[in-house]
């Protein structure tokens, strides 16, 4: 057990409890009820009435209109005596999905993590015992705890123990560079952080560099052993141990409330903190079920990152069905074949390369199910190869679209019946349109960002793409430039260009914001470029994504030498980029050229796009993908 911080144990009426509450079960099978607070354990309050937004007048034609046609609201015959209480209101958020699977099925498998094995009433009590033993170290309404960690049973335990206490969760890219986290800790002013003991090399130089001094517990999964440093005074077994598996947790006083914070690459080298609330991620919980098409009790298979968007939301999902969680720390294709295998998994997700790893698996490592798996997948969309052999290999593919600042996929391909018949080309074309609306989503629209107008829905007129709705970011954390700018007249501005078919599906043309989209993870194509003009060879660099099979997309570098830097090698650059960011940012191809410009001096990535696409990937740079 881990040394304790003087002070650091809580009060006694955060920790009572047998032996038994220790072990994380609660006392019965039925757990008890949460209070309803505004903020703070000690406050008791009826939830108070959500916060108006305020009115901003609009430049824009369609905002205009939309403002004149708008109703006078004026408290009417269902309006007066009908007010909102706590009896016929609460603020909506996903914690009442596990408190209400605990309660229904409390002895139903939640977890499943190598030999370990988690009940919903497990689940829901040590989600309890991590926001007491939280809250005895002094973590408040509107503090930030941030957590390393691999898909493992306490990124679960976050989504949860965090913001009972009205906290917000900041999940970290494990994939991120020192430099990148110190930033993110820094700017969400973390309090406490939690790290696996895999990223110890990592988070101490991340420490070293930020300003931010959170307090730092160690998680070691014995599942899993790790060689990796003890950076902490608190073992994060040893806290929830401690903590009371009873404790009155706090529904939000206004389903507005920060949940969540995740970074997003922009198209500066400093990521942009998108904050997620209660009502968005309790709205997402359901939408991941039906654009999913989840039955009752699934069993979903951690391929995907959960730092990644919240997992797209599904830790919050599977509660809502009681679902099962398979975590996966590693994403290898025998471990994910034995996996489905076992525990008759039927939902996984993730970005192209997981597909890539499971269709390029040796025969011994495959399994037949006799059975389809479902796969949901995001990035770029699938070639028509990969659809094919996922088939063969008992994979059902459905491709979706979103962004961090829509709490993940929020566009599904919504497969028609009278598209079967198709050829595979057919099929594949029409899998390779992000498609319509999640349920959860009020509006999708490509749009003239100029006119804010919607463009023909002929396939062809190129737009951006906007969104509405309640799955729609709360804003930007600290950048209220950037906040105002994205939601300019009233829609949600993505940034990426696209086209609206007859039959209203969408399908995306361009990234306007230059965004590479690799193995699932955004890369900056200026910061990689800003690294590469750092270098005393290079006068001119411009980094742009090529389709790959397996990674989606990976970045290629156009380089303008120098005088005098001819001996310079493509080798050499990119050993430079490797030496300075993340590996996964690093080009896999470089190319010495002029590059294209146009009068004024502004680059014409278009062409190189196109260039890009030509390059043989069999000349790719050894080890620049990993």
């Amino acid at each position: 057990m881990a040394k304790r911080k003087k002070g650091g144990g809580g009060k006694k009426s955060q920790r009572r409890g047998s032996k038994s509450k220790r072990s994380g079960r609660a006392k019965s099978s039925t757990p008890k009820a949460p209070a309803r607070f505004t903020g703070s354990a000690s406050k008791r309050a009826v939830p108070r009435r959500p916060a108006k937004p305020p009115i901003r007048r609009s430049s824009r034609p369609q905002a205009r209109r939309a403002e004149r046609a708008a109703p006078v609201q004026s408290k009417g015959v269902y309006d007066a005596g009908l007010e909102k209480n706590a009896a016929n209101y609460q603020p909506l958020t996903p914690l009442s999905y596990l408190e209400r699977a605990a309660s229904v099925l409390p002895l139903r498998t939640a977890i499943v993590h190598g030999t370990q094995r988690y009940s919903y009433a497990q689940y829901y009590a040590r989600s309890r015992q991590l926001a007491s033993a939280l809250a005895a170290l002094g973590v408040r309404k509107g503090h930030t705890v941030a957590v390393m960690l691999a898909n493992t049973p306490p990124m679960l335990e976050a989504h949860y123990g965090v913001p009972m206490l009205g906290a917000v969760l900041n999940t970290l890219n494990t994939r991120l560079d020192a430099v990148a986290l110190a930033f993110i800790l820094d700017h969400g002013e973390a309090k406490v952080l939690i790290t696996d003991r895999e990223f110890s090399g990592t988070i101490k130089e991340t420490l070293r560099l930020a300003k931010a001094r959170p307090i730092v517990i160690d998680y070691d999964d014995l599942e899993f052993p790790q060689t990796g440093e003890r950076l902490g005074e608190f073992d994060y077994e040893s806290l929830i141990a401690d903590g009371d598996p009873e404790f009155a947790w706090a529904y939000p006083a206004d389903e507005w409330d920060a949940i969540s914070l995740n970074y997003t690459s922009g198209t500066t080298g400093n990521p942009k903190g998108v904050v997620f609330h209660h009502r968005g991620a309790a709205l997402m919980g359901y939408g991941n079920v039906i654009a999913a098409n989840m039955p009752r009790h699934p069993v979903y298979l951690w391929t995907l990152p959960m730092f990644h968007c919240n997992g797209w939301c599904f830790p919050w999902s599977l509660s809502v069905v009681a679902g099962t969680h398979v975590c996966l720390r590693w994403v290898r294709a025998k471990a994910i074949y034995d996996a489905i295998a076992e525990h008759g998994v039927t939902h996984l997700c993730g970005a192209p390369i997981v597909m890539s790893t499971l269709i390029n698996a040796n025969d011994q490592d495959r399994r037949a199910f006799g059975r389809k798996i479902e796969f949901i997948t995001a990035a770029a969309p699938p070639p028509e190869a990969v659809l094919a052999a996922m088939a063969d290999a008992g994979f059902g593919v459905t491709h979706v679209y979103g962004l961090t600042e829509t709490y993940g996929p929020a566009v599904v391909n919504e497969w028609k019946e009278e598209w079967d018949p198709l050829d595979k080309a057919g099929r594949a074309a029409r899998k390779a349109r992000q498609g319509v609306r999640y349920h959860a989503l009020d509006a999708l629209a490509v749009m003239n960002p100029e006119t804010m107008e919607p463009v023909p829905a002929d396939g062809m007129t190129i737009g951006e793409v906007m969104f509405r709705g309640n799955v729609v970011m709360k804003g930007y954390l600290k950048n209220e430039r950037a906040t105002r700018e994205a939601f300019e007249g009233g829609w949600f501005h993505s940034g990426d260009l696209g086209v609206m078919h007859e039959d209203g599906y969408l399908q995306l043309k361009d990234r306007s914001k230059d965004i590479i989209i690799s193995g699932g993870e955004n890369i900056s194509s200026i910061e990689v470029e800003d690294t590469l003009i750092k270098h005393q060879a290079v006068m001119f660099a411009a980094v742009v994504g090529k389709p790959d099979d397996k990674w989606g997309e990976t970045p290629v570098a156009f380089v303008e030498k120098r005088p005098g830097h001819d001996g310079t090698t493509e080798s050499e650059l990119i050993a430079f980029c490797r030496a300075n960011l993340a590996h996964y940012k690093c080009p896999r191809h470089l190319v010495f050229c002029e590059l294209p410009k146009t009068s004024t001096g502004k680059v014409q990535k278009f062409k190189l796009r196109e260039r890009a696409k030509t390059i043989d990937p069999a000349l790719a740079q050894p080890g620049a993908d990993t």
